[in-house]
C-alpha cells in the first residue's frame, strides 16, 4: 500500500473535537466481503503453531481458522509466508518525533507539524507489524487515538497514558489520588507513574512505597491499569504496592526481580532498540531537555545491566516478560529489533520473545479477550514475514502484510 498523504491526514488530529461530534452522521457503509486468507505456516500467537490454516475475516474480525471459500469471497493467499497476530509494543512514544530541523521536536513545533510527525510515527509502526502499541504519554496522543479508532484514521489501535505522574516524597496521599484521577477525567487508558528519575539524570527514588501504593490503588479503584517507571530497588517496592506492570528495571537485583514475579506484575526490560537508537540519533537529542552527552554515555555504558536484568527476568520460572520498546523518535517502525535483542541478548526463545508481543502483551494491557491471538472471534489483526523468525530470527524486519481489525494496510508483492 502507497503510504497516504501524512499532511492531509493529520488536518483530523488539528480539528477541534466540537466540531467532528456536531458533524451530521453519516450512513454507514456496507458490510465489506468476507475474506479468506490461505496459509501454509502461521502461529496462533500463545505458542502454538497452525499447518494450512484458511483463516476467514469478516467485519473485522476472525470467523473461522478452516474457513470455505463461497461465492463473494476475496482470496487472500499467503502461503510461503509466516502469519502470525499483529504484534502489541506495550510502551511506546508516538508523540517523540523529529522536526523540520531534525532534531527532537519540543512543544514550540506548530501544531500542524506536531499532528504529521505523529502520524508518520503511527504509520512506521504500523507498517512494522504493530497493529496496538500503548503510548505512554502524551496529551496530543489523545486525538490520534481517537482518529484511529473513531475515523478509520490509518494507525495501530492507540493505549495512551495521556502523560505521566511524578513528583516527590512531599506529595500528600490527597493530591497523589487527585492526580490519577485527573487522568482518568482527561481520558487515559492507563496510568503511568515515575518511581524513578531517568536513568540519564541518575536513576534515583521519586516516590517511596506507601506513595506507589495510594497511586496504584486509586488507578485500580477507577478502572485503569498503572505502569511504573523504576530502576533498582523501586522495582520491587512498586511490585509490592501492587502495581501492574513495571518498566526498565535496570540496576535491579536478582531479588526485586524476583520479588516482580511473586506480585504477579509484568516486566518489560528494553535491549535491543531504545538505547541503540539513541546512540544512532544523540546529535539530533543532545541540548534539549534532560539529553546530554554525558546521559548519553551512561546509557550505554550500561547496556550491560539491561542486559542482565533482562536475562535474569526471562529465565526466572513464572516471569511474565511482555514486549516493550519505549520507542521514540528515530525508532518508531522499527520495534522489531527488540526481538532480536532480547534472543541474542537475553536469551529468550524467539517463540517465547514473539508471544511476549502477541497473547501476554494482550493479557498484560486488558485486552487478552479481543486481539494478541488468531482464533474466532478476535479482532483481525494478522500480519506476515517473509521467512521463518523460529528459524530465522531476521524474518521479523520483513513484514511484507499487515491487517488492522480486517483492513489490509500493507501488502508486499501480493500474488495477482
Amino acid at each position: 500500500m502507497i503510504r497516504p498523504s501524512l499532511a492531509c491526514l493529520a488536518l483530523l488530529l488539528t480539528v477541534p473535537a466540537a466540531w467532528v461530534a456536531s458533524a451530521a452522521p453519516v450512513p454507514p457503509p456496507p458490510a465489506p466481503a468476507p475474506v479468506l486468507i490461505l496459509t501454509d505456516m502461521a502461529l496462533d500467537g500463545q505458542g502454538g503453531r497452525l499447518r494450512h490454516a484458511r483463516i476467514g475475516v469478516q467485519n473485522g474480525r476472525i470467523t473461522s481458522l478452516a474457513a470455505l471459500r463461497t461465492a463473494g469471497t476475496k482470496l487472500i493467499d499467503l502461503r510461503g509466508y509466516t502469519v502470525l497476530p499483529g504484534w502489541i509494543d506495550t510502551h511506546v512514544h508516538l508523540a517523540y518525533h523529529f522536526d523540520r530541523d531534525g532534531r527532537i521536536a519540543t512543544e514550540t513545533e506548530p501544531p500542524l507539524d506536531t499532528a504529521t510527525g505523529i502520524a508518520a510515527a503511527a504509520w512506521d509502526t504500523l507498517m512494522g507489524g504493530f497493529t496496538t502499541v500503548q503510548s505512554v504519554g502524551d496529551p496530543s496522543e489523545a486525538p490520534l487515538r481517537d482518529a484511529i479508532r473513531d475515523h478509520g484514521f490509518p494507525g495501530p489501535r492507540v493505549l495512551t497514558s495521556l502523560g505521566w505522574i511524578e513528583g516527590d516524597a512531599s506529595l500528600g496521599d490527597d493530591t497523589l489520588r487527585a492526580m490519577v484521577r485527573t487522568r482518568k477525567a482527561q481520558g487515559a487508558d492507563l496510568i503511568k507513574i515515575f518511581a524513578s528519575s531517568s536513568q540519564r539524570v541518575g536513576a534515583l527514588p521519586t516516590f517511596n512505597e506507601h506513595q506507589l501504593q495510594v497511586l496504584c490503588d486509586e488507578a485500580s479503584a477507577v478502572g485503569l491499569r498503572s505502569m511504573v517507571h523504576a530502576y533498582r530497588s523501586q522495582v520491587s517496592a512498586a511490585a509490592r504496592a501492587g502495581c501492574r506492570e513495571i518498566e526498565h528495571a535496570t540496576y535491579a537485583s536478582r531479588e526485586d526481580i524476583e520479588a516482580a514475579v511473586a506480585a504477579g506484575a509484568y516486566l518489560s526490560p528494553q535491549v535491543g532498540l531504545v538505547v541503540q537508537n539513541y546512540i544512532d540519533n544523540k546529535d539530533r537529542y543532545i541540548g534539549i531537555g534532560n539529553y546530554s552527552e554525558a546521559g548519553m554515555q551512561t546509557m550505554l555504558h550500561d547496556l550491560p545491566e539491561d542486559e542482565r536484568v533482562c536475562y535474569i527476568a526471562v529465565h526466572t520460572p513464572g516471569a511474565k516478560v511482555v514486549f516493550s520498546t519505549d520507542a521514540t523518535a528515530g525508532a518508531h517502525g522499527r520495534n522489531a529489533e527488540e526481538f532480536v535483542g532480547r534472543v541474542r541478548r537475553c536469551g529468550q526463545a524467539p517463540m517465547a520473545a514473539l508471544v511476549s508481543a502477541n497473547a501476554l502483551a494482550a493479557e498484560a494491557i486488558g485486552l487478552g479477550d479481543q486481539i494478541g491471538r488468531l482464533a474466532p472471534g478476535l479482532a483481525a489483526d494478522i500480519i506476515a514475514l517473509d521467512g521463518d523468525p523460529l528459524r530465522d530470527l531476521s524474518a521479523v524486519r520483513r513484514v511484507v502484510f499487515v491487517m488492522r481489525g480486517g483492513v489490509v494496510y500493507k501488502w508486499v508483492g501480493a500474488r495477482r
